[in-house]
């Protein structure tokens, strides 16, 4: 399960999300399902619960949703916005 940096605030609205690494000083803004996950991974939900709502919820299929999930996931931790607690909190 991943883990929202502590130093992140997001806002979340019908065309999206700001967030803002109050460390970094850096602003992101996502879409829609940026957002979604955005705050599916606030919640602690593990990465199948989040394909499975993309899925559903933008009708793609899950095979879509998973890279699309992957691949958001890692663009976060890459901008230091989301921790993996298996790395013990390394990037």
């Amino acid at each position: 399960m991943y883990k929202v940096s502590e130093g992140i605030r997001s806002t979340h609205g019908q065309d999206g999300a700001i967030v803002l690494d109050i460390r970094q000083g850096q602003m992101f803004n996502l879409n829609f399902v940026g957002s979604r996950i955005l705050e599916l991974l606030e919640t602690g939900a593990t990465e199948p619960a989040i394909v499975d709502e993309i899925s559903q919820k933008f009708e793609v299929s899950r095979d879509i949703a998973r890279s699309d999930v992957r691949e958001f996931i890692e663009s976060l931790k890459q901008h230091h916005l989301l921790e993996d607690p298996g790395t013990n909190g390394q990037h």
